[in-house]
């Protein structure tokens, strides 16, 4: 009997917990409503030297990067691209298989002289038409489906990675000087 009641009070602690998950608390631009991830970060290097390790960190972290980015201007220091995400699922059993559903999200990556700007912004799931994201935060909406808070989370993992990344691919090469 009493390991009945133990299990049925830790039972009721996992079905708690389980239901009280965080949500991601995804930025929202003010003026747009919009979903924005944006930072100017400080870096060591010129305008030049910036968009270089921009472009060698995107050719390390995406599988094709030249079918990825739209704009290339080394003038100007600025790119931008196409940043793709696909969901996971999470079945009745608890397994996890992939989704059908894509997300894709334009970044944008500027270059000044000790400065770069990266932009992470108008994400949605290509369908017919273009369904943007922030209709997944809807909650009274009547297509609002609970996945959805799983799938924002997901984005949120998916652009912090992407960020982390970014982050460590600018910063200046370490030189090992041989001293022997």
């Amino acid at each position: 009997m009493n390991k009945k009641i133990k299990f049925i009070v830790l039972s009721i602690i996992i079905i708690f917990y389980n239901s009280i998950k965080v949500n991601a608390q995804l930025p929202i631009d003010p003026d747009t409503k919009k979903i924005k991830y944006q930072e100017v970060v400080q870096e060591q290097g010129n305008k030049d030297t910036l968009y270089n390790r921009a472009i060698r960190w995107i050719n390390s972290f995406f599988e094709n990067p030249q079918g990825i980015t739209k704009v290339r201007d080394p003038e100007n220091g600025k790119i931008v691209g196409t940043y793709r995400m696909r969901m996971i699922d999470t079945l009745v059993d608890g397994s996890k298989t992939l989704s059908n559903t894509i997300v894709i999200c334009t970044f944008t990556i500027e270059a000044k002289d000790g400065r770069y700007r990266y932009t992470l912004d108008d994400f949605y799931v290509p369908a017919v038409s273009k369904m943007f994201l922030e209709k997944w935060m809807d909650k009274t909406d009547p297509y609002y489906l609970p996945k959805y808070d799983s799938y924002l989370n997901q984005v949120d993992e998916y652009v912090n990675r992407f960020i982390k990344s970014l982050k460590e691919g600018m910063k200046p090469p370490i030189i090992k000087i041989d001293e022997w």
